[in-house]
């Protein structure tokens, strides 16, 4: 964890518990980090998962990649240093869902494993769950939804995931779904058949 720059700070404990909050929202608090590369599905995916626990009656919300640069993170860019910014950024606020008693998913390329690794270091052992969204690049230019590939092996952006810049695939993440070969609702019910397992609902 970096130091404030501030130091005329004081950490406050409230005084609700996030026991008392996840007994009354009858789940644990989690961040579902799913990473991969762009077009693999991570936010359709994560959306399923969010539908699926939302009917279910418990407490849980998508931090989508876009999204938050709408205006969290509306100052950064795609270089090395800001994919970095970016994805600390995100891990402190999923961090304060996972407080929270919520079920968090984030849907973010995250490239590099060091940042990934960095978002874990500042949660307990089991308020991370990696989710490693499987996909071949042949596929995931193939879908382009966004028509960024395109662009990219034009070289109208630089610095993309997968053709200009580089992605690193997780080491040991707690899940893998393939996208390529699995439909969203199969990989969906994956995730929620994982989260059951290990006791974050019942």
């Amino acid at each position: 964890m970096s130091e404030p720059k501030s130091k005329n700070i004081t950490w406050h404990n409230g005084l609700v518990g996030r026991d008392e909050r996840e007994n009354k929202n009858t789940n644990k608090g989690v961040i579902l980090w799913y990473t991969g590369l762009s077009g693999c599905g991570k936010s359709t995916i994560a959306n399923e998962v969010e539908k699926k626990l939302f009917n279910r009656g418990l407490h849980t919300y998508v931090l989508d990649g876009d999204n938050i640069r709408f205006g969290l993170n509306s100052n950064l860019g795609f270089s090395p240093e800001d994919r970095t910014e970016n994805i600390r950024r995100i891990g402190e606020v999923a961090k304060l869902f996972v407080d929270a008693g919520v079920i968090v998913s984030t849907a973010f390329i995250s490239p590099y494993r060091q940042d990934r690794d960095r978002v874990r270091s500042i949660v307990e052992d089991r308020d991370m769950i990696e989710i490693f969204v499987k996909c071949d690049l042949e596929i995931c230019e193939q879908r382009d939804p966004k028509m960024l590939y395109k662009k990219a092996r034009a070289g109208e952006i630089k610095e993309f995931t997968g053709i200009s810049a580089p992605y690193e695939e997780p080491g040991e993440p707690e899940l893998i779904v393939d996208s390529g070969k699995h439909s969203a609702e199969e990989c969906a019910n994956r995730v929620l058949d994982y989260l059951k397992m290990k006791g974050y609902f019942d």
